[in-house]
């Protein structure tokens, strides 16, 4: 807080030292003054600003040569009183000005005096607060034209500081200086408001130095970048101000033709300017040529606050001098439409605002000038895209593709100007087909196959804020910047929005159909229209220009149409073995391709008039149809509810696509599904199918009866059960009995469409009717476990009648019969219905069978075409068949009548898979054998034992040195799969067939090798399962077996009459068994004491007996077995 708040006091404090200084002009005389002053309350200083001011002024007065310390100390003492006082008096305001601007000025060189930068820096924060110091209106007497040239001198001083000094700080506080000089501060302390006769009167001040001023700065903002944007924003405000104040068009109106007779003397009056036609004529000629430098280089500026800067000089421009600067309109355009897309939002954001506000004051549409340079930038820029695009890089492809975008936003409906010229309609078209060109030398997209399809994997729940604008990654040939594919759809939506959709349309269809070609990009416009046309949360900058929804619809109708006809959505995406007849037959140079190639997509084209199809024409093929899914989605978004109508045509033929073998085109096409349910309101693509699967299954039925002409038929049924559930079965059946009389007549053509068909149909079974009563059937036994438990032997006699003995003496006979397979087919097929079943006493018709459930008949059915197609030749489909098996074994398993005649029938060739057919089918084979295991025990076991194991056994066996040997290169082939396959199965296999014991002797010796450490480790492992599900069969033979590899304990006898037990195994002497030996026993033992604990709870308490550890006693009850 000051010490002197009085005028008395501070006078009496500052009077001494303002003497002194008066006498000697020293540094020490201004630092002890300024510290005085800093003592001095501000409104005891105001009242003595002009005595402190004067020993200051003297001392800048006094003539003779000065230290430049002295005069910088002087400087900062004056800033210091102005910083706290008001300078009231013009007079005051113009001497300081002059002596503060003397500093710098060397009268011999009549450039910048040299002095120090210190000096310099000093003197303008003078000069700046002496303006920001004056009082009132005070000011504007500063720019009276007498003054000009005063003012004129420090505004070149201000500018060959900013220009040429190498301190930024200098620059930049030389260009605040000038910002305040010129009334342009943005201080919020010191705004100066003026009206519309004092701007005037600005403006025919500041003419006189427009030369000077944008000379100057012009060459500063195209600078070295080096120098920082802060000073080239800075340079830009001035410009834009001063240029903004002096041509505007407002002004420029009410300068009359003949200039008033100054009222300054003749060398102020030359200075003048009068801004008349011819002035404002060469002015804007030369700014002209300043602009466009300065939009080349700021447009290509590192720093986005430099770019937001020149958006600001744009606007300011185009708002105030449209009619002064007519010339310089299509560059000042070309430079906000080239920063639409700019890389910052704050750029791209600050952009749309200005455009946005330029549409709302119309001041291109309402400008005919401004219309007319727009349009022939447009029509310029259509007659050389095609070279552009051709000769450019990347990073000028994207520049000339924003500059395109911004015409199209700024002209909106007027882009029908340049479109309704067929040659630039011509140009336009081909260089958009031309940039769009893709690269499908990618041998990738071909080779991904989708071998087991599930359900679709997306979902309608899905948030995206744009479904329509996510669309498969695609690579181009001719650029990989991500960001011009977006350019590129963002100007195709545009055109579809302000264009004539019609002529667009039209146009680009032909283009469609004139060549395989421009097919792709063609599409890819077509789609990005559409979108436009619907308006999907595009930026409209002018009044609702949107297409009617009745005009959409129709469009949409006719695109769609074209996507889907026969010659454009079947087309040749791989060979396949099926397609040999069609496409392959004559060209025998394909027919080792046509054996390796992947199953995939089933053509309908004839190869006679077809070339052999290459990589990159079925990756062509790929793509197009990718393209025209994505284009099926994005018309569902554009017409949202009303595309109801169309899915009678749509759903159908992109149900076929859901199901291609190609999985880029699968994806695509359930990308596709997922639009069509956001479109029209489903929550779910099961809900889709349901309620569309009447029309559905008519189009699969009606199809089914012309195979030939539609191939792809089984595939829509295939996708419809994989994301349906058990509602559409009723709907499905009579279809599906169609599916198995064309697979009977088609079986050596079409066999693996039908078979993907039946696995869809079986796997959908399975899931939709799960099988319960294997659960019930546990929880019943092990009640009845329980209640045994507790029953007494003379309960259980009492309870058992000499029938239910002769009842289970005949069914033991008929189910030995069965296992030894003592039965023929007939008899099997006779049997069945002989046992007469449960009459119910309300049936009318004791005699007749209920029919069997849908999903039993038709896994019957399909299982009756299993044993036939099992010997196939054709591998694919014997491994697919496999699989089909497996699915109806586990759907009939509650219907043991109907499976079990039909696993009778399966079984000789279902041996021939597992004993004599590729590895792969040995593979799948024995997964079924397991499911059989598991559902039909006891009548596997005979036959199981006789013609499977013995050949298993050998197998491992032969395998098992070859294993020992192998290095890490061998957990990789085939022959290990089949290995750990086996291994790991027979241990359920054994135990859910129970095996006896000459059996089990078999698996044990084939196993044991493989509990040598040499053995790879997953193949120890699976032969350490085998043993663990022997345990549960026969613990005690388990025991004795491990015990004779690796014996780690010595039994002593309990009595010296006993004679000792000697095992093969030798005690406590390490093997390559031990490892596994030893923690398998270890098992035995901990599933021994499970056993015991339950057997403990279950049963009364008695008195114990001394009994020996339990691997003696496992020991001694498998001896006494084997005695």
């Amino acid at each position: 807080m000051a010490v002197f708040d009085t005028p008395e006091e501070a006078f009496g404090v500052l009077r001494p030292v303002c003497v002194q200084l008066t006498k000697t002009q020293t540094v020490e005389d201004v630092e002890h003054l300024q510290t005085q002053l800093q003592a001095v309350s501000d409104t005891a200083l105001q009242e003595l600003q002009q005595y402190v001011l004067f020993p200051l002024r003297f001392t800048l007065k006094t003539p003779g040569p000065k230290r430049e310390r002295l005069i910088q100390s002087v400087v900062e003492c004056l800033t210091f009183i102005l910083s706290s006082t008001c300078v009231k008096e013009q007079e005051l305001l113009l001497e300081l000005f002059s002596e503060l601007s003397s500093c710098l000025y060397s009268p011999k060189s009549q450039k910048p005096a040299a002095v120090s930068e210190e000096l310099k820096l000093a003197v303008i924060q003078g000069l700046s607060t002496l303006m920001h110091s004056a009082y009132g209106d005070i000011i504007l007497a500063f720019y009276e034209p007498s003054i000009l040239p005063r003012l004129g001198f420090a505004v070149s001083l201000l500018l060959g500081l900013a220009e040429q000094e190498k301190s930024k700080q200098i620059k930049t506080a030389a260009l605040q200086c000038l910002q305040v000089l010129l009334l342009q501060c943005e201080c919020q302390d010191h705004a100066w408001s003026l009206d519309e006769f004092e701007q005037q009167a600005l403006g025919d001040l500041f003419a006189s130095f427009l030369p000077g001023i944008s000379t100057s700065l012009s060459r500063v903002i195209t600078g070295d970048f080096k120098q920082g944007h802060s000073i080239v924003v800075s340079s830009l405000k001035i410009f834009s101000k001063t240029v903004g104040l002096v041509m505007a068009d407002e002004q420029l109106g009410r300068i009359s033709k003949v200039q008033a007779k100054p009222t300054v003397e003749h060398r102020v009056a030359e200075l003048l300017v009068h801004r008349d036609e011819v002035w404002v004529k060469n002015t804007s000629d030369k700014l002209g040529i300043l602009i466009k430098t300065i939009i080349e280089s700021v447009s290509a500026h590192p720093h986005w606050k430099v770019r937001l800067e020149l958006v600001g000089l744009v606007e300011n421009l185009l708002l105030k001098c449209s009619q002064s600067l007519v010339e310089s309109a299509g560059p000042l355009l070309k430079a906000l439409v080239s920063l639409v897309n700019d890389e910052s939002p704050e750029v791209q954001a600050q952009c749309s605002k200005v455009l946005r506000h330029f549409a709302d004051q119309k001041v291109v549409v309402g400008n005919r000038a401004f219309a007319d340079i727009l349009s022939e930038s447009l029509h310029s820029l259509a007659t050389s895209l095609p070279r552009l695009m051709n000769s450019q890089d990347d990073q000028g492809k994207f520049s000339t593709l924003s500059l395109l975008l911004g015409y199209l936003k700024l002209l909106g409906p007027k882009v029908n100007f340049v479109l309704n010229s067929a040659a630039h309609l011509q140009r336009f078209s081909r260089a958009l087909i031309q940039v769009l060109e893709l690269d499908v030398a990618d041998v990738k997209i071909v080779e991904e196959r989708c071998w087991n399809p599930g359900e679709l994997s997306a979902t309608p729940d899905t948030p995206t804020a744009r479904p329509w604008n996510q669309v498969q990654r695609r690579y181009f040939r001719f650029f990989t910047d991500e960001r011009i594919f977006l350019l590129l759809r963002q100007v195709c939506q545009l055109l579809g929005h302000y264009g004539n959709l019609y002529l667009l349309v039209d146009h680009f269809m032909e283009l469609y159909r004139e060549s395989v070609v421009y097919r792709k990009q063609a599409a890819m416009i077509l789609n990005e229209l559409v979108i436009g046309a619907a308006g999907l949360e595009l930026e409209d900058l002018h009044e609702n220009t949107r297409t009617s929804l009745q005009e959409l619809r129709e469009i949409v109708t006719s695109i769609l149409e074209e996507y889907t006809s026969q010659e454009n959505w079947y087309l040749v995406t791989c060979i396949e073995a099926e397609e040999e007849e069609e496409l392959t037959m004559r060209q025998s140079g394909l027919q080792a391709i046509a054996s390796a190639a992947h199953t995939c997509q089933v053509t309908s084209f004839p190869a006679f008039s077809k070339p052999s199809p290459t990589v990159c024409s079925m990756n062509s093929s790929i793509w197009q149809i990718c393209i025209q899914l994505e284009g099926i989605g994005q018309f569902a978004y554009a017409l949202g509810k009303d595309f109801h109508l169309l899915l009678m045509s749509a759903l159908y033929p992109v149900l076929e696509k859901a199901g291609d073998q190609t999985l880029l085109i699968r994806q695509v096409a359930t990308s596709t599904m997922v639009n069509i349910c956001h479109a029209c309101g489903y929550s779910s693509l099961q809900q889709l199918i349901n309620q569309n699967s009447d029309y559905l299954v008519n189009g699969i039925s009606l199809n089914l009866r012309h195979l030939a002409l539609h191939p792809h038929t089984p595939k829509v049924l295939e996708v419809m059960l994989r994301n349906s559930d058990a509602s559409l079965l009723p709907l499905v059946a009579d279809v599906v009995q169609d599916i198995l009389a064309s697979l009977d007549q088609f079986y050596d053509k079409r066999a693996a469409s039908f078979v993907s068909v039946l696995h869809a149909l079986l796997a959908a079974l399975a899931q939709w009717f799960p099988d319960t009563s294997c659960t019930g059937q546990l929880q019943e036994q092990s009640v009845e476990e329980g209640n045994h438990l507790h029953q007494t032997p003379a309960t259980l006699e009492a309870s058992t009648t000499a029938e239910d003995i002769e009842q289970f003496v005949l069914n033991y006979l008929k189910e030995k019969d069965v296992a030894e397979g003592n039965i023929s087919d007939f008899d099997t097929e006779e049997e069945v219905p002989s046992v007469p079943p449960e009459v119910d006493e309300n049936d009318t018709h004791p005699d007749v069978e209920a029919p069997l459930p849908v999903q039993i008949q038709i896994a019957k059915d399909v299982m009756e075409r299993c044993v036939h197609l099992l010997s196939d030749k054709n591998l694919k489909i014997r491994l697919k068949i496999l699989d089909v098996l497996g699915l109806c074994v586990v759907v009939l398993q509650s219907h043991k009548n109907q499976l079990l005649p039909l696993a009778h029938r399966a079984w000789p060739p279902l041996v021939h898979r597992l004993t004599n057919d590729d590895p792969l089918t040995v593979l799948r084979a024995f997964k079924v054998l397991q499911t059989l295991g598991g559902k039909c025990g006891d009548f596997l076991r005979s036959r199981f034992c006789k013609d499977v194991l013995p050949k298993l056994a050998g197998s491992l066996a032969t395998q098992a040195p070859i294993s020992a040997r192998a290095g890490p290169v061998y957990s990789h082939t085939l022959a290990f799969k089949l290995q750990l396959a086996v291994l790991q199965g027979l241990g359920p296999l054994c135990e859910s067939l129970d095996l006896g014991e000459g059996d089990l002797n078999k698996v044990a010796d084939a196993c044991l090798i493989y509990l040598s450490t040499k053995q790879p480790v997953k193949l120890q492992e699976a032969a350490r399962s085998v043993f663990l599900h022997l345990m549960k069969v026969d613990p005690d033979f388990t025991w004795l077996l491990l015990n004779q590899l690796y014996c780690p304990l010595q039994f002593t006898p309990p009595h010296p009459s006993l004679h000792p037990v000697q095992l093969q195994g030798a005690p406590m002497q390490q093997n390559l068994y031990s490892t596994n030996v030893l923690r398998l026993l270890q098992e035995l033992e901990h599933l021994s004491q499970v056993d015991a604990a339950a057997e403990g709870a279950a049963s009364p308490p008695r008195q114990p007996e001394a009994r020996p550890s339990l691997p003696a006693d496992s020991g001694a009850a498998a001896l006494r077995r084997r005695r």
